[in-house]
């Protein structure tokens, strides 16, 4: 296609642009065009495709439907590669996450015209936040049902991820239970298998947490991931719900956000606990494909009320400053004006979860980095203590403790011989 063709209707450069942030949802783009074109040729092309446009003239497409619905390319910096295009809202259904993303994140990554482009990130106007639903509980109600108000709550997930019946899987979570821990979760692969079925799992778990809370005289909560095609992911949720449970864990990028949105739609009364397994597929490369923000920002939409962000400190990739931009969007108040985004709705805050290569020794510096609003989930951390699950449980609670005391860790070991054993294993100086 001639270059030309992308430039006719100019109507969608509009550098002197100001968009009303009420009437337009702003996608801002990484983008890096292909070696024989111009770099706001490009940017057009991607806001053409993405709103009215297409590879030709149109005898269909009228001045009038140009000038209502075209997107525009408001800022291009050919230096950093990064370009901001304002899109109509009336392009846009609301409440519908899939639309959003067929238009905003379609074809556009498919044009030779472009070498890369990413979805770094989006601002969405009041009206279309507020048609979403957001978290049923969100960081305020997970804190009141726990009744946990100032410190991280703390999360083991059953290892190994596959293997375990459903009677050790709950033996294993009521080890950690009783050591300290406040959730405890399945691993994002553990459905219904048949050495493991899921409804065996929920009610021998199920009944070990509470027999934990009679113990400890804690509140207990089992994440159960009902991951499956969205017919059964509903008949599992409110399986969970019949025999008492208060969440459920499930695969976001698996399930996709149609799934997920009904889902939450269901209204079942559970904590759904996101996990973001897959989601490096498209967010890890820096130069192509849609950011963990931009996901992050789509989950709270569709009423996630706890979601894997990163951990800094652990095994997965993610750096300190794009984990934080992520926990901050998920945790700002949406019902004031935010220095940073003027037009917000009003859904409730989501809890940020950390996951991944935790043990006790990590502890001090991820909540100095990530706050006290976050979940610090331990997996190989807690069942890896020489001394099994249960003295794990209990070095991941003292370590927990210890800094929110603002203790230092050695010196709380010295009274806490569960978590002296675990520094030394981890060779935490």
């Amino acid at each position: 296609m001639p270059k030309s063709e992308y430039l006719k209707f100019t109507g969608y450069l509009m550098p002197k642009f100001k968009p009303n942030p009420n009437k337009f949802i702003i996608c801002t783009f990484y983008l890096d065009p292909a070696k024989n074109a111009k770099f706001a040729e490009a940017a057009v092309a991607v806001a053409a495709e993405s709103s009215i446009g297409t590879w030709t003239e149109l005898s269909t497409l009228t001045q009038k439907i140009k000038n209502e619905l075209a997107a525009r390319v408001f800022y291009l910096n050919p230096k950093t590669k990064i370009i901001k295009i304002a899109y109509p809202l009336k392009l846009f259904e609301f409440g519908n996450i899939p639309q959003f993303l067929s238009s905003s994140a379609g074809n556009i990554f498919s044009m030779k015209i472009v070498e890369h482009l990413r979805l770094e990130s989006v601002e969405f106007p009041k009206k279309y936040i507020n048609s979403f639903p957001g978290p049923q509980f969100g960081i305020p109600g997970i804190r009141k049902m726990l009744k946990i108000y100032r410190r991280p709550l703390v999360g083991a997930i059953v290892k190994p991820k596959l293997g375990l019946s459903a009677a050790g899987h709950a033996r294993c979570a009521y080890d950690c239970f009783r050591g300290g821990v406040d959730l405890v979760k399945d691993d994002e692969n553990l459905t219904n298998q048949s050495f493991n079925q899921f409804k065996k799992r929920v009610q021998l778990t199920l009944a070990l947490a509470k027999k934990a809370e009679k113990e400890t005289g804690e509140r207990k909560v089992c994440a159960f991931n009902v991951s499956a095609p969205t017919s059964e992911m509903i008949r599992r949720a409110k399986f969970i719900k019949k025999m008492g449970g208060q969440c459920m864990m499930v695969d976001v990028i698996s399930v996709g956000f149609s799934a997920l949105q009904e889902l939450r739609a269901q209204n079942l009364g559970l904590i759904i606990h996101g996990h973001r397994a897959g989601h490096s597929a498209f967010t890890r490369n820096k130069h192509h494909g849609i950011t963990m923000l931009v996901i992050a920002h789509l989950c709270r939409l569709a009423g996630v009320d706890q979601l894997h962000t990163g951990t800094v400190v652990g095994k997965m990739e993610g750096e300190q400053k794009e984990v934080l931009t992520i926990n901050d969007l998920l945790e700002e108040d949406w019902q004031h004006h935010h220095k940073l985004r003027e037009n917000l709705g009003s859904l409730k805050p989501v809890l940020p979860i950390a996951s991944g290569g935790l043990h006790p020794g990590l502890i001090p510096p991820l909540i100095k980095i990530l706050g006290n609003d976050v979940i610090i989930n331990f997996g190989g951390g807690i069942h890896g203590h020489p001394q099994g699950t249960y003295a794990g449980a209990k070095a991941a609670r003292a370590a927990v403790d210890a800094t929110i005391k603002h203790i230092p860790l050695k010196k709380y070991a010295q009274t806490h011989p569960e978590l002296k054993i675990a520094l030394a294993h981890w060779k935490i100086k």
